[in-house]
């Protein structure tokens, strides 16, 4: 494993989870803040008095609708008013999101959650140096990453646990890529 990657590919691959699972589908579980002063909340809406295009972007929604209480229906109608708004790109990479989402065990959808937690428990100096590293690879090919993954799965639990201690500590920043870790903190 290259010794500029090694140092930080537990946080890439924490990166990777928060970015690629949390948001999207994130936005779908969370439920509006209550309204603001003297405002009413809203009404309910049954599922026939949506629009096509509304029905369409909310079908997965269809058999729960008019069941859900109206902050949620209101919340659900924002979100499908913003869908379309998005490039074809952007919501397919969404649903592809959604789909891999679905497809994760319970334990895989903790430990994403879990990964989301600890990024945005980072400072910014930290979230940026980690957003400039997964970009740098991402930029690798394919097979590199690949085998930086791989490596990484493949080393023993105690040698992660080590890792990602070391990625708990908070009174030191990530090692910078390039350099190894200082001596007594290397875990290979």
């Amino acid at each position: 494993m290259s010794h500029h990657l090694r140092p930080i590919l537990p946080l890439l691959l924490a990166i990777a989870f928060a970015c690629a699972f949390g948001p999207p589908l994130r936005a779908q579980e969370a439920m509006p803040p209550p309204p603001h002063g003297d405002a009413p909340p809203p009404s309910a809406q049954p599922w026939n008095s949506l629009d096509p295009a509304q029905r369409e972007v909310l079908a997965p929604l269809q058999k729960k609708w008019d069941r859900m209480p109206p902050r949620r229906q209101a919340h659900m109608l924002k979100r499908a008013d913003h869908w379309v708004t998005l490039s074809p790109a952007r919501r397919e990479k969404i649903r592809e999101r959604i789909r891999q989402w679905q497809q994760m065990t319970p334990q895989q959808r903790q430990q994403a959650r879990e990964n989301e937690r600890k990024f945005h428990q980072l400072s910014p100096q930290q979230r940026e140096q980690l957003h400039r590293t997964f970009e740098r690879f991402q930029q690798l090919p394919p097979e590199q990453r690949q085998k930086l993954m791989h490596e990484w799965r493949a080393l023993p639990p105690e040698q992660r646990q080590r890792w990602l201690q070391r990625f708990d500590s908070r009174d030191r920043p990530p090692p910078r890529p390039g350099l190894p870790p200082p001596r007594g903190q290397r875990g290979w």
